[in-house]
């Protein structure tokens, strides 16, 4: 009598992997992060928090960081660093303006884009053909723009009526749209102070409210960027040179094109952050405008995990948080004190719910200190206010390092060839 093997199927692999967020997480945890943003208002009566016109300006301050880090995006999707993203703002800033006040604004937006796709190409040139470590040169594109912008400046908007060596003079400005009735019904409502429903109102009047058409075109952006790369032939190729370029080349992919596309594509998002500084944001060039949101951009673009989505919310967070200097910055920065305490007491009761009581007992100590600060002053420096946009870079980037995942291949070098 044979005895039969009986084979028993083996268990299931334990998900030891992050669940994928889906529509009615993310929507729920928005919910989540607007009632608790309007108990912070309510308590703390910084009623600017929410308003229209704080929503409006931090929209208006993270664009430029957003396309930068689009850009950042793009470079590193194709496995190239782009340190260089500064420069390349800082170019579209003065090709931007320089065309501008001569031709026109959607003028200066189109040569200004250019000149960042110039800054972008020689980047590529530098690391894809000549294989230079992608550090050394991003920097070094930084401080080629800076100089040259420099002395082109010397003898374009010194010798030109209204500017100088330092500025240019006055661009004409893009058309901005404001949505009648629906903008001055949510203005109204926002000004109620109503818990959460007033937040919302700000939030959505914010966003109708004196908006610019490259404002839209920027917007528009982020979407077009995610079905280009994640929904197209083209993105899967230009995608997997990030993530295996040998590979990829074994199976036909021109690594080298895709990489320049990439690159050149990333300056000319970062020249079209620059120029929006330049034309929309404050319509004149000045030396030293783009302030380093080219490198926010870059870890708006880490916070987001090298995905279209998460480096918006990671731009709109920094645009928030520059925006709040603009508009009685310390009285706003203090209630944020108690956002971050709120916040920590919420980390610190999740961290010991996972058996995690180092963590979750120094995020406790942390969250008192923030409520003592709070609690025994009425405003911060000015110093802190200024430095808001920076310190919240830092600590995104700390409480985010662990759960990212850059592509494979980003950095490394790679030679023509090799998937032969």
């Amino acid at each position: 009598m044979s005895t039969g093997t009986v084979t028993k199927p083996s268990a299931a692999p334990k998900g030891g992997g992050r669940r994928k967020l889906t529509l009615p997480w993310i929507m729920l945890i928005v919910a989540a992060g607007l009632l608790l943003f309007s108990f912070v208002r309510a308590v703390s009566g910084a009623n600017d928090l929410t308003s229209v016109g704080q929503v409006s300006g931090a929209l208006k301050l993270a664009v430029p960081i957003g396309l930068a880090g689009l850009g950042g995006l793009w470079a590193e999707r194709a496995g190239v660093v782009n340190i260089g993203l500064e420069g390349m703002m800082v170019l579209g800033t003065w090709f931007g303006a320089w065309a501008g006040y001569q031709w026109g604004p959607w003028t200066g937006v189109l040569v200004g884009l250019l000149g960042g796709a110039l800054g972008g190409l020689l980047h590529a040139i530098i690391t894809v053909t000549f294989n230079v470590n992608h550090i050394v040169s991003g920097v070094a594109v930084n401080i080629l723009a800076v100089g040259f912008t420099q002395y082109l400046s010397n003898f374009t908007f010194a010798e030109a009526e209204g500017g100088s060596s330092k500025q240019s003079p006055r661009i004409d400005e893009i058309y901005e749209i404001t949505v009648p009735g629906l903008s001055d019904w949510l203005t109204d409502l926002q000004g109620k102070h109503w818990f959460f429903i007033s937040d919302v109102a700000g939030i959505l009047g914010g966003l109708v409210t004196n908006l610019s058409l490259l404002t839209i075109v920027a917007l528009l952006l982020i979407p077009a960027t995610w079905w280009l790369l994640w929904r197209t032939a083209f993105g899967l190729r230009l995608r997997s040179c990030g993530e295996n370029p040998v590979a990829a080349e074994s199976l036909g992919v021109n690594v080298y094109k895709y990489k320049y596309i990439a690159v050149t594509v990333s300056g000319a998002l970062a020249g079209l952050g620059g120029a929006f500084l330049a034309i929309v944001s404050t319509g004149i060039y000045q030396e030293g405008q783009t302030g380093g949101r080219g490198y926010i951009g870059l870890a708006a673009m880490i916070f987001g995990n090298w995905m279209p989505g998460g480096m918006a919310l990671g731009a709109g967070l920094f645009g928030f948080t520059d925006s709040l200097k603009l508009r009685g910055g310390a009285e706003n920065v203090h209630a944020l004190l108690l956002l971050v305490a709120l916040l920590l007491v919420i980390a610190a009761l999740w961290q010991l719910y996972k058996k995690k009581y180092v963590v979750g007992v120094i995020s406790a100590a942390f969250a008192g200190g923030f409520f003592l600060w709070y609690a025994l002053t009425d405003e911060v420096p000015s110093q802190f206010v200024d430095a808001a946009p920076y310190v919240t870079t830092l600590l995104v980037l700390a409480l985010s390092a662990q759960r990212l995942r850059m592509p494979k291949a980003d950095g490394l070098p790679y030679r023509k060839g090799q998937g032969k």
